[in-house]
């Protein structure tokens, strides 16, 4: 079959582009050819994909995504395809892999009355309806069971068309047999002493995953222990506002800011700690990532993939609300207990063993691979 994917942007870092990747490289294992559309692409194409970037702008987002829809739909009334799936909300769509939060649910509960008025408000709640209206036909693979009822409470979705997916974590990011060499290596390559604590912080998007909480528990905790503690921030994303809070919290030696980088699991290797306090997050594959990696974790209730560190009791996670207090307080009670963390990290190895967190992409696949077009 010919297989068409779109999404807005493709870059290697980013949590639902890997997952994207992950799901076009299964189906064309199966045999299928993979057509791409987008507005960017950074990195390397796969050899066998047709990537096609829209020649387009636009001042707006908005009128930009409107834009790669009209010149999607007249290169597939040319060249049609047999399946078509979407990562973006967008009409027309065979199949929606649901990476992102319902925007409905949003707009009423965090936006006030204005808002909705807007041009940017009309964009995505149109097009988020053509995916999840009652009488649309899309199918919907959903990677958190927290945001189906948000769906289903705004357009009536009929619960058959959702297909709750597994984890899809790479089996990369498990802790190999030499785990502790490349520890050792690691922490040699960043000059971290026996007794240096490392912190680290990974994803795209540094507002909406709360490094500005992490830099204020870090600069609360105790004077001792703060200066054998460093922080790591990688991601894809400009740190400008949070290197000058870092300042002016007196963390400027203390903490580095890094770009989206290709060798993660070492740093899921070296460290002593995931910290990630997110304002939001769907899913957040890389708490995951950190568990099988045995690398204890310390995150917001809000994260989707949250109750997983609580399953495996790998980690800690906070109350909601938030509460800035309780960060800085489980952050000092972890650092200061090396043996609970230890625990942790034998508790997270074992967890990886037994569920199952990699399946994602191949159940992806037989779903798309089994739908008709509408």
């Amino acid at each position: 079959m010919q297989l068409a994917f779109v999404l807005y942007k493709y870059f290697p870092f980013g949590g639902l582009q890997r997952d994207f990747m992950r799901i076009a490289l299964e189906c064309q294992q199966r045999g299928h050819q993979i057509r791409v559309y987008t507005l960017i692409w950074e990195g390397d194409i796969p050899p066998g994909f047709e990537v096609l970037v829209a020649p387009v702008k636009a001042l707006f987002n908005h009128r930009r995504n409107e834009k790669l829809s009209a010149w999607m739909a007249e290169d597939l009334a040319k060249r049609p395809v047999d399946r078509l799936i979407g990562f973006n909300k967008m009409p027309g769509l065979d199949v929606y892999y649901a990476a992102d939060g319902c925007f409905e649910d949003k707009a009423q509960t965090l936006r006030g009355g204005l808002y909705r008025r807007w041009g940017r408000y009309r964009h995505f709640a149109e097009y988020e309806r053509a995916v999840f209206a009652k009488d649309a036909r899309t199918e919907i693979l959903m990677i958190s069971e927290v945001q189906q009822p948000l769906f289903i409470k705004h357009y009536d979705t009929p619960v058959e068309r959702f297909h709750l997916l597994p984890p899809g974590i790479s089996q990369d990011r498990r802790a190999p047999a030499n785990a502790a060499e490349i520890r050792a290596e690691f922490r040699k390559e960043f000059n971290l002493g026996e007794d240096d604590l490392l912190l680290v912080q990974i994803g795209s998007g540094f507002k909406t995953k709360g490094v500005d909480r992490s830099l204020k528990a870090l600069a609360a905790l105790p004077s001792a222990l703060r200066k054998r503690t460093r922080l790591m921030v990688i991601g894809q994303d400009d740190p400008k506002v949070f290197q000058l809070q870092s300042a002016t919290l007196g963390l400027t030696d203390q903490v580095q800011f890094l770009k989206g980088r290709s060798d993660i699991p070492r740093f899921l290797l070296g460290a002593d700690l995931l910290i990630h306090p997110a304002y939001n997050e769907n899913t957040g594959t890389v708490l995951l990532e950190a568990l099988v990696a045995g690398l204890p974790v310390l995150v917001s209730q809000v994260c989707g993939y949250a109750h997983y560190i609580a399953e495996a009791d790998s980690g800690l996670v906070l109350d909601e609300p938030f509460e800035q207090e309780q960060l800085n307080r489980y952050l000092q009670r972890i650092l200061e207990d090396d043996a609970g963390r230890a625990a942790w990290s034998r508790n997270g190895l074992a967890f990886a063993d037994s569920a199952d967190l990699y399946s994602m992409p191949q159940h992806a696949a037989d779903v798309i691979l089994k739908q008709e077009r509408a």
